[in-house]
């Protein structure tokens, strides 16, 4: 099965093209399993993410397509959501979906990946970047609030990578992930970033499969030509590290299928 959870729609303000013309396209591309998991409404950073408002719209549309195209593919309705301390809203965590994705975006008020702020990792020790990064991936499963990790190592986007051993500054993460039985995403669009990898890494990679963490695929679309981008080498990658397995989700219960 070819499984793409993680993809968003314009209602995020940085998407381009209908849900519909989303599916159509999941659908030429062979995907068997589609998510939408648009960016979560908050107070904050509010110009990137769709309006509390627009929740019940988003979820009708989802919904609908789901019913439409029931014969050609299996559409799930998940949201990303920022885990950023004082900023997670109960009424988005009580939405009736199939799964989310919990993501870190944020250091303290700084949106790392955002290339109108790249300047500000000139100001800080690379090391202590990714330590309070991996921190806040810590936390996040440590939270379970969550099924699934978005872009575990987003923080190399731009390829300001650390001198410590990556292992090092991430192992308490990956145990609190294992404790917490989350999810791991492959997740391509690191391999479109200045970065040109997969979120995560070989070395993550490698920790994850000897801690025996699952994994599912997301392609992180926010355009009709990203739906299902890279999708074969991401599951090379899987393959590489020993997974035969991957995760998909229904009512926020994990099923393991084959890919």
């Amino acid at each position: 099965m070819i499984i793409d959870l993680h993809n968003h729609t314009p209602l995020c303000h940085h998407a381009k093209g209908s849900m519909q013309s989303f599916v159509e396209q999941a659908v030429a591309r062979k995907i068997d399993v589609f998510g939408f998991s648009d960016h979560a409404p908050m107070r904050f950073d509010e110009a990137y993410r769709m309006d509390f408002g627009e929740m019940q719209g988003y979820e009708q549309e989802v919904l609908l397509l789901r019913e439409n195209h029931r014969d050609a593919i299996k559409i799930l309705l998940a949201y990303e959501v920022d885990f950023l301390e004082g900023y997670i809203d109960e009424s988005v965590l009580k939405r009736d979906v199939d799964y989310f994705i919990g993501s870190v975006h944020f250091l303290g008020k700084w949106g790392f990946d955002n290339p109108e702020f790249i300047g500000e990792y000139t100001h800080h020790d690379i090391d202590v970047i990714w330590q309070h990064y991996f921190d806040a991936i810590e936390a996040l499963a440590q939270s379970r609030l969550f099924e699934v990790v978005g872009h575990l190592d987003l923080i190399k986007i731009f390829n300001y990578l650390p001198k410590k051993d990556i292992r090092s500054i991430a192992q308490k993460a990956i145990k609190a992930i294992k404790k917490a039985d989350m999810v791991v995403e492959i997740n391509a669009a690191g391999l479109r970033k200045p970065v040109k990898e997969q979120y995560p890494g070989d070395v993550l990679m490698e920790l994850l499969a000897q801690s025996d963490i699952p994994i599912t695929f997301g392609s992180d679309a926010h355009s009709i030509d990203q739906i299902g981008f890279c999708q074969e080498e991401i599951r090379q990658v899987a393959k590489r590290y020993g997974y035969k397995k991957c995760a998909l989700f229904e009512k926020r219960e994990r099923e393991m299928v084959n890919f």
